[in-house]
């Protein structure tokens, strides 16, 4: 067990190469292989800074972070060429993980591990897209969007990075299997795709939209660590930019701030208490 007094020096990652680019490069790539699980980590932050333009020419100063990345960092923009590749990445995977399917022997027939080659369609949030993927040695062919993508390599169960090649080049994705998505992310980028047969994605369609529940008027911890002080409390009006509490994390205190003009409706944790990352500390009215 990793305590919330854990040092978040995790590991230390060093690349060479003849110029500064070929260091960067191998950096990008090392980082994109880089497979840290269980503890947060910055590695998708680092793995965009590798990818920067203005990292890679050298232009940095002490203010690249706050100049660059103002209202923090969220996931870096990649190229649609990339983010085709990462689908049929996902798709090849899914059809590897069918084919698997389809050797268990004694099982009900299921249209969906019987599917004709070219009857996917891969998802992300609410786009969908046709995928065509036909069998090759080592590998698929899947075609997205009228362009084709070579995926060669090991595309095992429970492998948590694809280390082959699209079109030749390599692409070391991250992919994790959640349920029927896959969790891919490569430079920086992460995206969820949802590689599912025509007909499912049609009747997925026809499902009502779940709302998210309204955080708003909650204060949550943003990270684990230790309730230092509470500078409020039940009843009490608030104004934006108030200091509401202080949470100890990693050897630094982080003061919390209102974000609106508000009242304080009830304290849910009590000040020298550990809190979880995104626990209720303070409900607004």
């Amino acid at each position: 067990e990793i305590s919330m007094f854990y040092d978040p020096m995790v590991a230390k990652l060093c690349t060479y190469g003849d110029t500064r680019i070929e260091a960067v490069d191998r950096m990008g790539e090392a980082l994109d292989r880089f497979l840290v699980r269980g503890i947060g980590h910055n590695v998708d932050f680092l793995s965009a800074v590798m990818a920067h333009e203005r990292f890679r020419e050298g232009r940095l100063s002490t203010g690249f972070i706050a100049e660059e990345y103002p209202d923090g960092f969220h996931g870096a923009p990649v190229s649609e060429e990339i983010e085709n590749a990462m689908r049929a990445v996902a798709v090849a995977a899914e059809s590897a993980y069918t084919e698997r399917n389809r050797m268990i022997s004694g099982q009900t027939p299921v249209s969906d591990r019987n599917l004709p080659q070219g009857a996917w369609m891969v998802r992300h949030d609410d786009a969908a897209e046709g995928a065509d993927a036909h069998a090759v040695d080592g590998g698929f062919d899947v075609t997205i969007v009228g362009m084709t993508y070579a995926v060669h390599g090991a595309l095992r169960a429970g492998e948590p990075v694809f280390g082959g090649t699209v079109n030749g080049k390599p692409f070391p994705v991250q992919m994790e299997r959640k349920g029927i998505d896959y969790i891919t992310s490569i430079a920086g980028a992460q995206r969820r795709y949802t590689v599912i047969s025509r007909k499912a994605s049609e009747l997925l369609d026809r499902m009502p939209k779940k709302e998210a529940a309204d955080l708003s008027k909650f204060l949550l911890s943003p990270m684990p660590g230790l309730l230092v002080s509470l500078a409020v409390g039940e009843g009490d009006a608030v104004k934006a930019g108030q200091e509401l509490a202080v949470v100890e994390a990693m050897k630094m205190e982080n003061v919390l701030r209102a974000e609106k003009d508000g009242t304080v409706a009830k304290i849910h944790a009590a000040a020298g208490g550990s809190l979880t990352v995104d626990q209720q500390i303070i409900e607004f009215e």
